[in-house]
């Protein structure tokens, strides 16, 4: 057995200290305005965004930035950085992304026997799929594999921000992870196929929930 299983474990555990339970993405606006109040809209609400937003434009860039790191390519990561960045749609989604990328360029310096491309410490500003996208590459994890497990970890983590926002119980947060668990596969197949010209962030509903989010009163969540 090589170590690209464990490590890839390591890298998807909610145990890993960049902060994403931190954030909703917008969840709980959501929840505060009614639009998801149970298993069946939380399913409902992070299904659509993983088959139409993450799913169409954060995996396919993802998978071109671990490509891209893989080849050495250090133009195209800076380049496709750049755009995750740029494809944010409010100061919470865009404050996001950069400190846990930040985080995660700081646990991978601490890390043993961790090669660190000066490539990475060159961007002013890392999202996390830079960060993500490197790590699955220097530990030689397969891409659809370390791609699913990207896919997974986001869906665990909007389930768990569910649990607490509704909130829901816990077997009931372990059937939604069951049912989106279950689309992930078609979602990773059609990101590897997806060229960069049919990719998409439109997600009005996500732009408006996390720009609300930002002026709600009473909040868990940092997105």
């Amino acid at each position: 057995m090589s170590l690209a299983l464990p490590r890839l474990l390591q890298l998807a555990s909610p145990a890993l200290p960049v902060g994403a339970y931190t954030y909703s993405q917008g969840l709980e606006w959501a929840v505060e305005a009614g639009l998801v109040r149970d298993q069946a809209t939380a399913e409902q609400w992070i299904g659509g965004l993983l088959e139409e937003g993450v799913g169409r434009f954060e995996a396919p860039l993802a998978a071109s930035l671990q490509r891209a790191w893989a080849a050495a390519d250090f133009g195209e990561v800076e380049r496709l950085n750049a755009e995750f960045l740029a494809s944010r749609e409010s100061s919470e989604l865009r404050a996001e992304t950069v400190q846990m990328g930040y985080s995660l360029r700081r646990l991978l310096h601490d890390l043993d026997d961790f090669s660190m491309p000066p490539a990475l410490d060159a961007l002013p500003e890392v999202t996390f799929p830079t960060g993500w996208a490197l790590a699955a590459a220097v530990w030689k994890i397969p891409l659809a594999d370390s791609l699913a497990a990207y896919l997974w970890s986001w869906c665990e983590n909007q389930v768990m921000a569910a649990l607490k926002a509704v909130p829901l119980g816990q077997t009931a947060g372990q059937r939604a992870l069951l049912a989106l668990g279950g689309r992930i596969p078609a979602v990773v197949q059609r990101a590897l196929a997806l060229p960069e010209a049919e990719w998409s962030n439109f997600a009005p509903g996500l732009a408006l929930a996390s720009s609300r989010h930002e002026t709600q009163y009473s909040r868990l969540f940092r997105s």
